[in-house]
């Protein structure tokens, strides 16, 4: 069974007198530990895409299982429980919050969990920011921080559930090419370690650090095809 299967996906919009088709009949599946990238121009549909399969919205009809469960008619309440559960989102706009240390950061999704204590909290925490390198900046807050490491604390706060997906939407939109392509090769580092990742992005040469690209076009597939990596 696919980790994601989206079939026959709509989203539709009703904008005064016309309707727009944000999702046109979208049907893909994305398999455990698969990393993927999703590209199309503006108003393509993949920010669309990518909310739905973030959880953050539901389809105006069609199926989304997510690991065999349909999440595409559940309640908001719902959605926030599968979206704390299994799914790490990491943002171009790092969406950290200023006043906070990288630990209170990445501690932030475990609050909302009230089986987890203060203290185990913590030391998870701590362990996903030592994955991403940064287990000496546990202290810093945003301002004390470089963009790369900024997105690195990202990164963990993502990681910091052991979710089953990682989602990210234009993760080196803010970053020089160089600091972009160290995020890069930690997102390639998490997919071999068993991540499965799916990558927003627009820029051609990160969509290629994915083993399969999907692009869309006026709310359709218009292509699924591997990548270059495949194989190698």
């Amino acid at each position: 069974m696919p980790l994601i299967q989206v079939t026959d996906l709509y989203k539709i919009y009703q904008m005064g007198n016309s309707e727009v088709r944000a999702l046109d009949g979208v049907t893909v599946s994305i398999e455990q530990n698969e990393y993927l990238s999703i590209m199309g121009p503006s108003g393509s549909g993949k920010s669309t895409l990518m909310n739905l399969l973030g959880c953050l919205d539901t389809p105006t009809s069609g199926d989304f299982l997510m690991d065999g469960i349909n999440v595409a008619s559940m309640s908001d309440d719902e959605l926030a429980h599968i979206r704390n559960k299994k799914i790490g989102f990491v943002f171009q706009t790092f969406n950290l919050l200023p006043k906070s240390t990288s630990l209170r950061n990445v501690e932030l999704p475990l609050i909302y969990n009230g089986e987890i204590k203060a203290k185990e909290r913590k030391g998870m925490a701590i362990k996903a920011l030592e994955r991403v390198n940064l287990g000496d900046r546990v202290d810093h807050k945003p301002n004390e921080l470089s963009g790369g490491q900024r997105q690195r604390v990202a990164v963990a706060r993502a990681l910091v559930n052991n979710p089953a997906i990682i989602l990210a939407d234009e993760p080196t939109g803010n970053l020089d090419s160089k600091t972009g392509e160290e995020i890069m090769s930690l997102f390639d580092e998490l997919h071999r370690q068993g991540n499965t990742i799916i990558l927003v992005t627009h820029e051609e040469h990160i969509a290629e650090h994915a083993n399969r690209v999907v692009r869309l076009l006026d709310g359709k597939i218009a292509s699924d095809e591997p990548t270059s990596r495949v194989g190698k």
